[in-house]
């Protein structure tokens, strides 16, 4: 458990009063103590327990119906990185509010457990009852950038069928999850295996700024080599770019030792001095 006396904000909340607010009645308190257990990767069992049975709350309900607390329980739990969380995480997938479905399939990447998949799979095909879409344009079924990008970490192969007719869907950011995912799904030998890359690369020219920083991300997930002057010349902040590039130094790092460097991780590394 991390030490309670250093981990405060400028409330001076403790871990002890995080946990015991999660389970008061101030649903304004609940909300932050559950945001300020995974900001702080408070990992203690009972944080751990509080914050699954959040996942089934029903007093914090806004007027559209969403559930405030649980989006933030599911992304507290994801930070955490306990294994326990993983079932609850599971059955928040079928919580109607589009984002506590956003945050429990983001959570469930984080944590690499591959039993979500076939719920990942049926929720990528709309088939969980009871799940209402996106509440603001443009309105989406599912939130399915997020899953896309769970199924692709997880290696989720047999989601390929699928996940391949999103790299033509009208939403831009959901046609870059799919060609992420895509590339982390096939393999090197097979034809055609670097357009994901590219193509991420070409979007990297997108006007829009929320979009360049979306594909930043993921390039760094995939650690795509070939992108690493693209990523450092992009127009973005040279803090996105920088963590875009560990992202692609890490890959290049993992097969080596740290006296074996290839002349693509020293490219990497004297692209990111450049942006410091």
């Amino acid at each position: 458990m991390e030490n309670a006396a250093n981990i405060q904000d400028d409330n001076q909340l403790t871990v002890e009063q995080a946990i015991a607010n999660l389970q008061g009645e101030d649903l304004g308190l609940r909300v932050y103590a559950a945001w300020w257990l995974g900001r702080f990767r408070v990992d203690a069992p009972e944080a751990i327990d509080v914050l699954i049975q959040a996942l089934e709350d029903e007093d914090d309900r806004t007027n559209a119906g969403g559930y405030p607390l649980r989006r933030n329980a599911a992304r507290a739990l994801g930070k955490l990185g306990e294994q326990r969380a993983v079932p609850s995480l599971i059955k928040a997938l079928e919580c109607s509010d589009f984002y506590v479905r956003e945050a429990a399939a983001q959570s469930l990447e984080m944590l690499g457990d591959s039993s979500s998949i076939p719920r990942l799979i049926e929720l990528l095909n709309d088939q969980v009852p009871g799940t209402l879409p996106a509440p603001e344009p443009p309105q989406l079924a599912q939130p399915f950038d997020a899953i896309i990008e769970a199924l692709g970490t997880l290696g989720a192969s047999d989601a390929i069928p699928i996940i391949q007719e999103f790299l033509d869907h009208p939403v831009p950011r959901i046609q870059y999850a799919a060609a992420r995912a895509m590339y982390q799904l096939t393999s090197e030998s097979t034809a055609g295996y670097n357009q994901y890359g590219d193509r991420l690369i070409h979007a990297l020219a997108q006007d829009d700024l929320q979009l360049r920083r979306a594909v930043l991300s993921d390039l760094g997930a995939i650690g795509y080599l070939p992108a690493a002057e693209a990523i450092a010349d992009t127009l973005a902040e040279n803090s996105l770019k920088l963590i875009s590039l560990k992202g692609l130094l890490e890959k290049q790092l993992q097969p080596t030792k740290p006296e074996d460097l290839s002349p693509g991780a020293i490219k990497v590394m004297q692209l990111m001095d450049a942006l410091l």
